[in-house]
C-alpha cells in the first residue's frame, strides 16, 4: 500500500470514525482503524463490535492495499501536523510509514483480514429522510434512554415505522420521550428496532446539518448513509415495552405556562431539593402553580408561577430533573402539562396538542 493524501482530507475522514475507537480494548484489533486504498480513494473503518463507522477521502494511490493501524495514534499524528500539509503513507513490512515534510512516523499494524467488518445487513426497509428530521427525532428523545439498566432493552432507543410515520421512543422506566415524523410511503408494514445507547449518541455526533440520508433497517442491524459516512449499529435483541399504554388519556386537568418562566422557577427550586432524589412538589390551582422543595438540612424553596389552569386542584411530586429535561425539549414559548391526579403520570407537550410531533411522560414521586 502506497498513497499521498492531504492532511485536511485525512483528518476529516478520521474525525468521522474515531468516536468508536476506545483506547483500551479487550481485542487489540478494535483499537485499530481499517485502511483500504484503491481507485483514488482511501476508505477508513472503525468498530467496537457494536457500532461501525466508515468514511473516506480522495487520495493519490500509488499502490492499492489494506491494513489496520492504531486509530488514536494516527489521529493524534495527523491532527498535530501543520495545516496544508501533505502526507505520504507507505506499508513497509509490518510497519506503516507516515511522512510529511521533515516529520516521519512508523506505526505498528495488524492484518486487515483480522478486522471485523459488517458487510450485508439484509435490510427489510429502506427510507430516504432529511438530516434535520433524523436530528430532531434523536435530539427530542435521547435523554430519556436508560443507562446500564438490567432491563437491557431500555438501554437504547426504539425506532418504529407505522402507517407512514417513523417514531423514536426512549424510556428509563420513570419517564418517556416520543417524537415522530411523516414518511412518504403510507403503506409500509410496521417494524420496530432498538438501537443501543452508544449507537444513538454516535449517530447524533456524526450527522451533518443539512442534506438527506438513507436509513436501512435489518433484522440485526441498522445502517445509515450520510454523505461519505456510513454508520452501522447492532440492534438490541429484546422486546420494547408497549409505550402507548404508558401515555395517560387526556383529561380536563391541564395547565399552560410560559416555558422559560416555568423552567427558571424549577431550576431555582431544584437548588434546595434533595440531592439524591431531586424531588419537588407542585400545587396547581386556578390561582397559579406553587413549586416547593426541601432537603434533609431542613432548607426550603418556594416559587409562585402564573399559569392558565382548568381542572381540579392537584398536589403532586416529581423528579425535577425529569421535568426540566422534558420542558427543555419543547420548542415553543409555552408548554402544556396535562395531569389526571396525584398518582398518575403527567404529559408534557406544546399547547396545541394536535400540532405536536413530540410528547413527554413523567411519572410522579411520593414525597
Amino acid at each position: 500500500m502506497k498513497l499521498t493524501v492531504s492532511r485536511q482530507a485525512l483528518l476529516g475522514a478520521l474525525q468521522a470514525v474515531i468516536g468508536v475507537v476506545e483506547r483500551r480494548q479487550t481485542m487489540p484489533i478494535l483499537a485499530n482503524i481499517l485502511m483500504q486504498a484503491k481507485d483514488d480513494r482511501l476508505a477508513m473503518t472503525a468498530t467496537d463490535i457494536e457500532v461501525e463507522l466508515q468514511s473516506g477521502c480522495e487520495a493519490q494511490i500509488g499502490m492499492a492495499g489494506d491494513i489496520t493501524v492504531p486509530g488514536r495514534k494516527l489521529f493524534d499524528i495527523v491532527k498535530a501536523l501543520p495545516e496544508g500539509a501533505e502526507l505520504k503513507l507507505a506499508l513497509k513490512g509490518e510497519r506503516l510509514s507516515v511522512q510529511s515534510g521533515r516529520s516521519r512516523f512508523s506505526l505498528s499494524t495488524l492484518p486487515a483480514a483480522e478486522f471485523p467488518v459488517i458487510d450485508d445487513i439484509e435490510a427489510t426497509q429502506t427510507h430516504e429522510l432529511p438530516v434535520d428530521v433524523v436530528h430532531r427525532l434523536l435530539d427530542k428523545t435521547y435523554f430519556a434512554m436508560a443507562q446500564q439498566d438490567v432491563r437491557y432493552y431500555l438501554n437504547g432507543m426504539l425506532m418504529e415505522t407505522d402507517g407512514g410515520v417513523i417514531r423514536a421512543v426512549a424510556t428509563d422506566g420513570h419517564r418517556l420521550a416520543l417524537c415522530q415524523a411523516e414518511l412518504g410511503d403510507k403503506n409500509l408494514p410496521s417494524e420496530q428496532v432498538i438501537v443501543p445507547r452508544k449507537g444513538v449518541l454516535e449517530l447524533q455526533r456524526m450527522l451533518g446539518d443539512q442534506g438527506s440520508l438513507t436509513v436501512s433497517m435489518g433484522k440485526n442491524h441498522i445502517r445509515i448513509h450520510s454523505g461519505d459516512i456510513r454508520f452501522t449499529s447492532k440492534l438490541i435483541d429484546g422486546r420494547f415495552p408497549d409505550y402507548q399504554r404508558v401515555i395517560p388519556a387526556e383529561t380536563g386537568n391541564y395547565m399552560v405556562a410560559d416555558r422559560d418562566t416555568l423552567r427558571r422557577a424549577l431550576q431555582r427550586a431544584a437548588i434546595l431539593s434533595n440531592e439524591k432524589y431531586r424531588g419537588i412538589r407542585l400545587e396547581i390551582r386556578d390561582s397559579g402553580a406553587k413549586i416547593m422543595a426541601h432537603n434533609p438540612e431542613q432548607e426550603e424553596a418556594e416559587e409562585q408561577v402564573e399559569v392558565e389552569y382548568s381542572g381540579e386542584d392537584i398536589e403532586i411530586g416529581f423528579n425535577v430533573t425529569y421535568l426540566l429535561d422534558a420542558i427543555g425539549a419543547v420548542d415553543n414559548e409555552s408548554v402544556r402539562i396535562s395531569l389526571n391526579d396525584a398518582n398518575s403520570s403527567c404529559v408534557i407537550t406544546v399547547p396545541d396538542i394536535d400540532q405536536s410531533d413530540a410528547k413527554y411522560v413523567v411519572m410522579p414521586m411520593r414525597l
